[in-house]
């Protein structure tokens, strides 16, 4: 069964990073229709600061970790503390693995959804980053029996499905909660940017299987 070396995957999150960088300003752009508006520069600056302490020779589990600590300690917001504790889950189950398999990365996954909703009141359905993220841990966890290839593929339409379909949801948390029934039809940003981030690591780990 296809698996890649944790060893090595520093380089990953790099690019997970450049992708959330470079979207920025579509970031906060959907977070300004019915949030802050400041979501895109916080995960940029979060992101941007992290890759500048990453190693492309870095352990998935050391390179997380280091994102941990710039989201944690660094940028401001409700996001910060939510993604820093889902890399930090998510780093816990693959510390000291030589290889990482479909099934550690489904576990991996369901770790850091475990994660955002231990220290935040959000749940699947609240117009909410778990949004995209909860298909996707319930997808990996499917088909992880099946091999890498057909895992990453249903990760990544189940998050960019969860990430749609927020359009159609009321947000129940958040600035965004106040407007009520006003926060149907606007795409979520924290969903947007979760999607973001698995669907650019599953291109990456698919580049890297053997």
């Amino acid at each position: 069964m296809a698996s890649f070396e944790n060893a090595g995957s520093g380089a990953m999150v790099r690019k997970v990073a450049a992708a959330v960088v470079e979207n920025r300003a579509w970031l906060s752009e959907i977070d300004g229709k019915i949030g802050d508006g400041d979501h895109g520069n916080n995960m940029a600056k979060g992101f941007g600061r992290a890759a500048e302490r990453i190693s492309d020779g870095d352990t998935l589990d050391a390179a997380f970790a280091t994102v941990t600590d710039v989201l944690m300690g660094e940028i401001g917001g409700s996001m910060g503390p939510l993604y820093g504790m889902f890399f930090s889950d998510m780093a816990d189950v693959v510390a000291g693995k030589e290889r990482i398999d479909a099934p550690t990365f489904a576990a991996m996954l369901a770790a850091g959804a475990e994660g955002v909703m231990t220290i935040g009141e959000a749940r699947p359905g609240d117009k909410c980053l778990l949004d995209a993220l909860c298909p996707a841990v319930t997808a990996a966890e499917e088909t992880a029996a099946q091999g890498f290839p057909e895992t990453l593929a249903a990760v990544r339409k189940a998050a960019t499905d969860g990430r749609d379909a927020t359009v159609d949801m009321v947000a129940q948390i958040g600035r965004a909660s106040r407007l009520g029934e006003r926060s149907r039809g606007v795409q979520d940003a924290g969903a947007t940017s979760c999607a973001l981030i698995l669907v650019t690591l599953a291109d990456a780990i698919e580049a890297r299987l053997s």
